[in-house]
Order: structure tokens, then C-alpha cells, then sequence
């Protein structure tokens, strides 16, 4: 069977499936135990695959993730990014990038916070952002397409 959900390698926790399936935790429990549910040890625990799940059902599952998505809900995520060797020009550059995109976001009411710091001395910038998950990916690679472009006036 062909998995169809949006992350087929994704693992799951005992409580997770028990909430998909709708039973008992314990239930879960014996079905792997008894290896009707294939199921990888992690620790003290076990995690199932939801490309197991669905040979398991016989039907595709859609992960907790990707339910809550689908019901409207967001996943908002924030980080510092540390980005070492960089010249005062290429962070400048950068920083008018992700400034102006994040202008841009706000300005069709997506919340996103983005504040940048440039450390001379040790030729690296910080920049800490605060978006939803699908701008935050697009800033990442924002800085990483940055980093790859040659200066201006160097040959690649």
C-alpha cells in the first residue's frame, strides 16, 4: 500500500495513534505488543510510522499535524539564526532582504517579527524571527540563497 499523507516518514507516539484511531492508549499497547502494529522502540517507548498506521487501518491516516492544519489551525514558529563569516555588506544586504519581506507579510496581515544584529567583531549576524511555519522555511532560504550569491563586483 502507497502512503498518500503530507509526511510518510512521520513517527507517532502510542498516545497520538490512540487518539486517532480513537481508543484506549492500552489498546495500542497490546496491538503492538502482540505485533499487529509494527512499532520501533525509542527509548522506553514505542513509536509507530504512519505509513504503518495506514497498512494497520487499511486507509489513510492524516497525522495530528496535518489535521490541525487542515481545521484552520497555525503553527507559529521562532528562532535565532546565527550566520558565521559574514561581511558587514553581505549582512546589510541580507538584512534589507528579510526586513522588506517581512514588511511585506505584514502589510496582507500575516504576523511575523523579524529583527537583525551584526556583529563586527566576529563577522556574524543574528537574526531572530517569529512567523508561522511556511514563512519561516521561506526566510531560511532567503539568508541560505543569500549566502550562496558572490558579492557585488567578485566573479563566482
Amino acid at each position: 500500500m502507497q502512503t498518500t499523507s503530507p509526511l510518510p516518514d512521520a513517527l507517532l507516539s502510542v498516545e497520538q495513534v490512540a487518539e486517532i484511531l480513537k481508543l484506549n492508549v492500552r489498546t495500542v499497547r497490546n496491538y503492538v505488543r502482540r505485533g499487529s502494529l509494527k512499532a520501533t522502540r525509542v527509548g522506553k517507548q514505542y513509536r509507530i510510522g504512519l505509513g504503518d498506521l495506514e497498512i494497520f487501518t487499511g486507509h489513510p491516516v492524516v497525522s495530528p499535524a496535518a489535521r490541525m492544519l487542515s481545521a484552520g489551525g497555525r503553527i507559529d514558529v521562532s528562532g535565532v539564526i546565527s550566520v558565521e563569516g559574514v561581511t558587514a555588506a553581505l549582512a546589510s544586504r541580507m538584512t534589507s532582504t528579510l526586513m522588506a519581506t517581512a514588511s511585506v507579510l505584514r502589510s496582507i496581515e500575516q504576523p511575523v517579527a523579524v529583527s537583525t544584529a551584526y556583529e563586527a567583531e566576529r563577522h556574524r549576524l543574528r537574526v531572530l524571527i517569529a512567523a508561522d511555519l511556511k514563512s519561516m522555511r521561506n526566510f531560511l532560504a532567503m539568508i541560505e540563497a543569500g549566502l550562496e550569491q558572490p558579492a557585488a563586483g567578485q566573479s563566482a
